[in-house]
């Protein structure tokens, strides 16, 4: 079993900057771990993900992703990372991290955190 805790989000203005954080915790060994979004009234999105035990990090080729933001994560600290900059309205949503024990490249990831609301103002 894996347990993931996410911290960050909240209420920020357009334009501004905000990095969430999920660490991971138990016995099972993930490959991956990423990160997804749901906008009010859409379907879940994925950002991006990372290979645990590697160096491959992969985005959505999605326009609200492009440049804005990035994955990364401290292996020391069991923990991944989402950094979010020029944040715009339209990027309000509750994100979401995610593992798998097996691909990086599912909407059906194993592992879920709790989901933080990130909302942003105009």
């Amino acid at each position: 079993q894996v347990h993931l805790v996410q911290t960050g989000g909240g209420l920020v203005q357009a334009g501004d900057s905000l990095r969430l954080s999920c660490t991971k915790s138990g016995t099972v060994n993930v490959y991956a771990m990423g990160w997804f979004r749901q906008a009010p009234g859409k379907e879940l999105a994925f950002i991006g993900a990372t290979v645990w035990s590697g160096a491959d990090t992969y985005y959505a080729d999605s326009d609200f992703v492009k440049g804005r933001f990035t994955i990364s994560k401290d292996i020391a600290k069991n923990s991944i990372y989402l950094q979010m900059n020029s944040l715009q309205p339209e990027d309000t949503a509750v994100y979401y991290c995610a593992a798998d024990e097996n691909d990086w490249n599912s909407i059906n990831y194993d592992y879920w955190g709790q989901g933080t609301q990130v909302t942003v103002s105009s």
